[in-house]
């Protein structure tokens, strides 16, 4: 039996914070149809008396992130008249640090996507990264945070993108048995290079949709398993010989993958 909920999700910034706690929640809960309703950068009366007409017409659970004391007030008083439930996301983290540092939180709308270094930083990891997508720009490898290599459709550049979004330049490249790579990409001593690899059988079927939905005939040695199976043997060997870490992608999300990379840049950062 299948749950309609509508999610309500009110933010006085951009809402990614808000839509991760939401997506981090959902996800523990099955047969649950969720009709979304995402309000970022509320920050006047009139937007959220709009909000509140929404809210009122599409009862649900209420979820927001908003420092300003009279709006937060105005929206949960209103929630209360209609016997809604509503969550202020970050208080309870709030509170903790405040007691814990002993001091009060600044109400600073979207405080957390200021325009700093760490910010400067990102953006220069993400122009790297799709820079160097697909072997692209071996020159500049040494200059990368982490190298991802693997056969093709091991998640290389999903996994690379996601961690330029946290700030690491990464350089993905493939591994091709009848096109090895460059000599250089053994002898890089700044990044950390992992190995990506997944299972026979799930890399047949990510690689025949793949045909699939380009119209190509999924009929080739691209979907062979035995023409598969020792495509990921070369690549483990590479592994072995250059004692990589490697990564079994086979039922591990994007998410998943890039924080298993992040574990390894971290436990080789000297304590």
């Amino acid at each position: 039996m299948t749950t309609r909920l509508h999610l309500h999700l009110l933010s006085d910034s951009t809402g990614e914070t808000l839509e991760t706690i939401a997506k981090a929640a959902l996800a523990q809960f099955d047969g649950v149809e969720t009709i979304r309703h995402f309000w970022p950068m509320v920050r006047s009366e009139a937007n959220l008396e709009r909000i509140l007409e929404e809210i009122g017409q599409n009862p649900g659970l209420v979820l927001f992130t908003l420092v300003n004391p009279e709006t937060r007030q105005r929206l949960e008083t209103r929630c209360r008249t209609l016997g809604l439930p509503i969550v202020a996301a970050l208080d309870p983290v709030t509170d903790a640090l405040s007691s814990m540092l002993g001091q009060a939180a600044k109400a600073r709308p979207g405080r957390q996507h200021a325009l700093d270094a760490a910010y400067f930083a990102r953006v220069e990891a993400i122009q790297f990264t799709i820079a160097h997508d697909d072997g692209i720009g071996a020159e500049d490898w040494e200059d990368a945070d982490i190298v991802l290599a693997g056969i093709s459709r091991t998640s290389k550049t999903p996994t690379s993108i996601y961690l330029a979004n946290k700030g690491y330049k990464v350089a993905n490249i493939p591994l091709v048995v009848e096109s090895p790579p460059p000599d250089s990409l053994y002898r890089l001593r700044r990044p950390l290079v992992v190995g990506l690899t997944t299972s026979v059988e799930r890399l047949v079927a990510v690689r025949r949709n793949r045909l699939l939905s380009l119209n190509q005939t999924p009929e080739t040695d691209y979907v062979d398993q035995d023409a598969v199976r020792a495509e990921l043997a070369f690549a483990r060997r590479i592994f072995a010989d250059h004692d990589w870490p490697v990564i079994d992608v086979t039922r591990r999300s994007i998410e998943e993958t890039a924080a298993a990379v992040i574990n390894f840049v971290n436990e080789r950062r000297p304590c």
